[in-house]
């Protein structure tokens, strides 16, 4: 599943290309992708007509493009009422072509037609496994009046990003309210970093990489981890993060890739995820995998001990 980086890079890729053209046709190929929209298909086509993409905005995996009135677009920023929002779930993918499109290709779940005073543009939305969506939602403030994610100044969410936290690269987290909700509760602290209401944008291969660069075990009870340990831990998922992103992502498999096709290539750097059997890179031992709470977790034995409860003495 497309992680912080892979979707930042997405993200960029469409600012880029996208941002300012008018939307002027709209077709649904699998009414699926845009279960989400109440009166389905029609009203998504609806919504989206004439309207212009004000910004391309990402909060942990989550992107949107305010929707701005045609006669608003050149007014600057402003809370617009609606944006068209968008999950990658496991596969999706955004592809751009200049001028009128060829025939779509097969995964490809719905077709935006954009228009600006440059030419024509067509934006599909691939999705091959289909848990990814689109719609086109309310907008809300946020509650701190600061922006709601990265690439618009806008103090403004839709409404399926409310219950989501600021993830770990955006300026505006607060570093002590996400060290203190990481330290609760008696779950293993590779579920905690999984909790997009805790610190958003991680997903299983950043949480193993960042776990491993803590030298924390994946099953650690969250309350064991010490707040120093805490600020490292967050410290951790920030670099492999950014080392991530700088690099477009990791990729796998064509199921990622950016808008003009690429792959990422972090998948060379991974110290713990997917090395399963091979030494560490950083003490030699071999890297563990097993599978935790239906998810492949990878770790160190040697240098990622998960604590042992002390015996309770009477």
């Amino acid at each position: 599943m497309p992680e912080l980086p892979e979707v930042e890079t997405v993200r960029s890729g469409l600012a880029d290309l996208v941002v300012g053209y008018t939307v002027t046709g709209v077709q649904v190929f699998r009414p699926s992708c845009v279960r989400l929209q109440p009166g389905g298909e029609g009203e998504f086509a609806m919504q989206l007509h004439g309207m212009v993409l004000g910004a391309a905005v990402r909060r942990g995996k989550f992107l949107w493009f305010p929707l701005v009135e045609a006669e608003d677009a050149g007014a600057g920023e402003q809370l617009p009422a609606m944006a068209l929002s968008a999950h990658l779930g496991m596969s999706g993918q955004f592809r751009m072509c200049e001028g009128e499109a060829p025939e779509p290709h097969s995964h490809c779940r719905a077709r935006l037609r954009l228009e600006s005073p440059d030419g024509v543009r067509t934006l599909d939305f691939l999705d091959q496994r289909t848990f990814g969506y689109l719609v086109a939602e309310p907008m809300r403030a946020t509650p701190d009046a600061l922006p709601g994610g990265h690439g618009s100044a806008l103090a403004a969410v839709p409404w399926t990003v409310t219950h989501i936290a600021r993830d770990a690269l955006d300026p505006a987290a607060d570093d002590a309210r996400i060290v203190s909700r990481m330290r609760r509760g008696s779950r293993g602290i590779k579920q905690v970093l999984l909790d997009q209401t805790v610190v958003s944008g991680v997903g299983n291969i950043y949480a193993d990489e960042a776990l491993w660069a803590a030298r924390i075990h994946p099953q650690r009870p969250a309350h064991a981890l010490s707040a120093s340990q805490a600020r490292g831990l967050l410290a951790a998922v920030r670099a492999v993060m950014t080392r991530a992103l700088a690099q477009g992502g990791t990729s796998f498999d064509a199921l990622y890739v950016n808008v003009n096709g690429e792959s990422g290539y972090f998948s060379r750097d991974l110290a713990a995820y997917g090395r399963g059997g091979q030494p560490c890179q950083r003490c030699g031992g071999a890297i563990s995998r097993e599978r935790i709470g239906g998810r492949s977790t990878h770790w160190c034995a040697r240098c990622q001990r998960r604590l042992v409860p002390r015996p309770v003495r009477y």
